[in-house]
């Protein structure tokens, strides 16, 4: 059309030079060249080749070979190349404005592109195919992002540790592990995160806000996964599976503790005696016999202990309450315990008849051999089978052997807290930490007076009664 300049417009093509003055300053020269609007490109790059439509579009490019940047924030300082359209993004951060905003449901944007890849999930258009397994991607960069589990490629590397990501964002969250920098703060508590994701979740804390609800029995959770792993108890899903024995799990944490019983690991040791436990709860609850500590208390007379479970109602508050709950349905004996009931039930035959034979000479009682040992005068050598390498003392248990050596040994590994007073078993060093905490809980029936040990207080019943005896005893009879 005759409005337009033809093949004789003159275009200018720019390259870096250098002025004799400072030949470190590079500068941008024109030269001239020629578009026939065939689709040419004739602004070309001469760093790297890359060719424009346009000579703006070619100085735009210039500037990140030059890496200057001049357009600068007037808040903080931020400095960006190519456009002043990309500063004018950027000032929204600290004006708030979002002028874009979707017509579906008005969530709003600060640049037109955010709209546009937002939009997206109304339309449920995923345009971005991978070509290996099909999966398909609403952005470009998510499609680039998978494909690298396929070609296992992890460009980000880590310069204190070498650990390699697949992705940009993961290398800068890693790195705060190094650093140290936790940059996201709670308003309410000040405690920090070193990602918003964590910070996120911890306000839920404070305001209570419990916005992932079960759609089978309406309860709620703080966090996604919580749902997800909840949901399983509704489905009977178990989707983690044991290798060795083919038992299935709700969560991978179960199998992880699960699959120690195959292979003996016992990642948790005290430092106290070495022993060892396959989870760290159970190290927690051994520390206490270390330390003595009794952190659940009875409301009723105080007693305390190292479990909560020994507070149950059908245990310790049965002794309060006087209540037996479990009761024998041979002969009616009633119980306080289920545990006592059952040894009951394994060691007595009700019939009469000899149920119960010694593995080791067979011969036949009515009860089990170790509770007939003192009644039925049977040979104790049948049940104690573990003897004492020095003095060949015999012991029923192999822990109590254990126990028993150190009196050979000279060992003593309970030591207390306060004093550093040591002691060879766990029952001595629980009795000694009352001496610190002035705790007493054995009461006598007859005065009430308190006392640290059971056997003071049969000591002074013992000494009471052979009093009474001597007063009541008359020398004419």
């Amino acid at each position: 059309p005759p409005h337009i300049k033809e093949e004789q417009e003159e275009l200018w093509k720019w390259t870096f030079t250098t002025t004799h003055e400072n030949p470190h300053r590079r500068e941008w020269k024109f030269t001239v060249t020629h578009e026939n609007h065939t689709g040419e490109k004739p602004f070309s790059c001469s760093e790297c080749g890359r060719a424009f439509t346009e000579s703006g579009t070619l100085k735009t490019h210039m500037i990140t070979h030059s890496g200057e940047k001049p357009f600068s924030c007037s808040v903080c300082k931020k400095s960006f190349d190519y456009s002043e359209q990309h500063l004018n993004d950027h000032m929204r951060i600290h004006t708030g404005e979002k002028p874009f905003s979707c017509s579906v449901c008005n969530k709003s944007f600060t640049q037109s592109g955010h709209l546009q890849k937002h939009m997206i999930i109304h339309t449920g258009e995923k345009p971005f195919s991978c070509s290996v397994c099909k999966k398909s991607f609403t952005r470009s960069g998510d499609l680039q992002k998978h494909m690298r589990i396929h070609t296992g490629e992890k460009p980000f590397s880590c310069s204190e540790c070498d650990k390699a990501f697949t992705e940009s964002g993961h290398l800068r969250k890693h790195m705060r592990s190094h650093t140290g920098e936790k940059p996201f703060s709670c308003s309410v508590c000040k405690k920090s995160f070193t990602r918003s994701g964590d910070l996120q979740k911890h306000v839920r804390i404070h305001t209570g806000e419990k916005p992932f609800s079960c759609s089978e029995c309406d309860k709620a959770f703080t966090e996604s996964g919580h749902l997800r792993k909840h949901m399983r108890s509704h489905t009977g899903e178990k989707p983690f599976s044991c290798s060795e024995c083919d038992k299935a799990f709700t969560e991978s944490g179960h199998l992880k503790k699960h699959m120690r019983i195959h292979t003996g690991e016992k990642p948790f040791s005290c430092s106290e005696c070495d022993k060892a436990f396959t989870e760290s709860g159970h190290l927690r609850k051994h520390i206490m016999t270390h330390t003595g500590e009794k952190p659940f208390s009875c409301s009723v007379c105080k007693k305390s202990f190292t479990r909560r479970g020994n507070l149950r109602l059908l245990s310790h508050m049965t002794v309060h309450t006087g209540e037996k709950h479990f009761s024998c349905c041979e002969c009616g004996k009633s119980f306080t315990e289920s545990g006592h009931l059952k040894r009951r039930m394994m060691i007595i035959s009700h019939s009469g008849e000899k149920s119960f034979s010694c593995s080791v000479c067979k011969k036949s009682f009515t009860q089990k051999p170790q509770s007939a040992l003192n009644s039925l005068k049977h040979d104790s050598r049948c049940k104690k089978t573990f003897s004492c390498s020095e003095c060949g003392r015999r012991f029923g248990r192999k822990s109590h052997l254990k126990t028993h050596m150190r009196t050979h040994t000279g060992e003593k590994p309970f030591s207390c807290s306060v004093c550093k007073k040591s002691f060879t078993r766990r029952g001595n060093l629980i009795s000694h930490m009352r001496i610190h905490h002035g705790e007493k809980p054995f009461i006598c029936s007859d005065c009430g007076k308190a006392f640290a040990e059971t056997r003071f207080v049969k000591m002074k019943q013992w000494t009471e009664y052979q009093q009474s005896l001597e007063s009541s005893w008359c020398p004419r009879i």
